[in-house]
């Protein structure tokens, strides 16, 4: 890179289009731009959408940077109006960094510690119920049966047992179109078919969750689970916190933990499946720690002790980051790694370029959980669950459901992948794996549905 002043800014890439600069190879394959941008610029450059210049640093010192900043002289408010549109601008980190403190932290207690212990046996029902439902043999799309197990397991966990009863009436179709809104490039206000339909699953959800908040008000639920605890929940202040806010509490965890976890999910049993050594692994490590004992009687302690699964599954974080790229707004002027970023810039970095860099991870490519066993603390450049005071507060939620999951369905069933090489969705969307992506199985001798 040639020398730079402190008023540069980063270089831009090649090939913007008049009018609409980048948007296009951006909308197209966003991570395959940044790539590209990576391998022609540098760690720094600069990309043009219709309307603003986006700055875009790759590498983990930078994305220390960029999380450290946020709250600061870095905004996430102003960087993401499609999640305004979706939530609430007076909602969780939308509402200014005071208030989203305050909203953290009614639910920080319900993701900690010993609360986790209470979504195990829920989670345990779930995939029984799988199970039940998969028989004996057959194949299915992993998207199309992950995807409504991991909603099963959020909505019991969060809303209820009596409300999970509702999802086989289109609740799961409702968050999709519902995340259909998340559109990084169009604007909210054009009668587009994804973002009409995402308003209306809006107003739909909205009225679901507050009718589900007036009936446990009228009719409490004894012990409290995480929807009464959060209902009967107060600010520090003593404050009641508003309907809205709780709604969308509601909705957030609801379809956040959905859209992440259902990818990653996804994209572990494909690494795993492509890695039969690993998966290996994976068998002698739940035999060894659950031995004879039934799945039922498995224990939080237990899953503690599936460290090789917990490689694996931080090994597909990495290769397969579900939010591929994140954005912050310059709050303020300041200037950054030799270039001065404007008040209003767009910041961005891509876990799905980082994640790969060869001076962070040997045999970058390569999908090898023994990396994290040989190098703990390589865990830390992992961003693909955020970082910093932003960090998914499910993380933990979402790790202990996937392992769950996984121990059970790779104790009972034989896999074989259909689609041996599965591609993420092209565009600027949520990476999951692309359809079709389908798993043959069988189940293995001697094991029934309750064994």
């Amino acid at each position: 890179m040639t020398d730079i002043t402190p008023d540069d800014s980063p270089p831009m890439l090649s090939g913007a289009r008049p009018l609409v600069g980048h948007a296009g190879e951006f909308i197209r394959n966003p991570v395959a731009m940044a790539e590209r941008s990576y391998a022609e610029c540098g760690e720094a450059f600069s990309i043009r959408i219709p309307g603003r210049t986006a700055h875009m640093f790759i590498g983990s010192e930078h994305n220390r940077f960029f999380f450290s900043e946020t709250d600061r002289g870095l905004s996430i408010r102003t960087a993401y109006p499609f999640f305004v549109r979706m939530f609430d601008p007076a909602f969780y980190f939308f509402a200014g960094n005071d208030e989203y403190r305050r909203q953290r932290a009614l639910v920080l207690p319900r993701f900690q510690g010993r609360q986790l212990e209470n979504y195990v046996a829920t989670m345990v029902d779930e995939v029984y119920d799988l199970d039940r439902a998969l028989g004996n043999s057959g194949e299915f799309d992993l998207v199309g049966t992950m995807g409504p197990l991991v909603m099963r397991i959020a909505a019991r966990a969060f809303l209820g047992r009596e409300f999970s009863a509702r999802l086989e009436n289109g609740f799961f179709e409702k968050f999709r179109r519902f995340s259909a809104g998340m559109d990084p490039v169009m604007p909210g206000w054009l009668p587009l078919p994804h973002l009409v339909r995402s308003r209306s699953a809006k107003r739909e959800l909205h009225r679901l969750m507050g009718e589900l908040i007036r009936q446990r008000r009228r009719s409490p639920v004894e012990p409290g689970d995480f929807l009464q605890t959060l209902i009967e929940a107060r600010y520090d202040d003593g404050e009641v916190v508003p309907d809205r806010v709780l709604i969308n509490l509601i909705l957030l965890f609801s379809w956040a933990g959905h859209e992440t976890t259902t990818g990653h999910i996804s994209w572990a049993v494909i690494d795993l499946l492509r890695n039969p050594e690993a998966l290996r692994k994976v068998e002698e490590e739940t035999h060894r720690v659950l031995g004879s004992r039934s799945f039922g009687e498995l224990t939080l302690s237990d899953v503690g002790k599936l460290k090789y699964l917990g490689h694996a599954l931080h090994e597909t974080e990495r290769l397969h980051p579900v939010a591929f790229t994140m954005a912050r707004t310059a709050a303020e002027t300041f200037e950054y790694a030799g270039y001065t970023i404007p008040e209003g810039a767009m910041l961005m970095i891509s876990p799905a370029v980082t994640h790969r860099l060869a001076g962070l991870y040997s045999e970058p490519d390569r999908f090898r959980p023994e990396r994290f066993e040989e190098n703990p603390k390589d865990t830390r450049y992992l961003v693909g669950f955020g970082g910093g005071v932003h960090r998914c507060l499910g993380v933990h939620f979402a790790y202990l459901e996937m392992s769950i999951a996984l121990v059970h369905l790779f104790r009972k069933f034989e896999f074989e992948l259909l689609d041996p090489n599965p591609q993420p969705v092209p565009g600027a969307h949520t990476k999951w794996p692309q359809g079709p992506c389908r798993v043959r199985y069988v189940r293995r001798a001697g094991t029934g549905c309750t064994a």
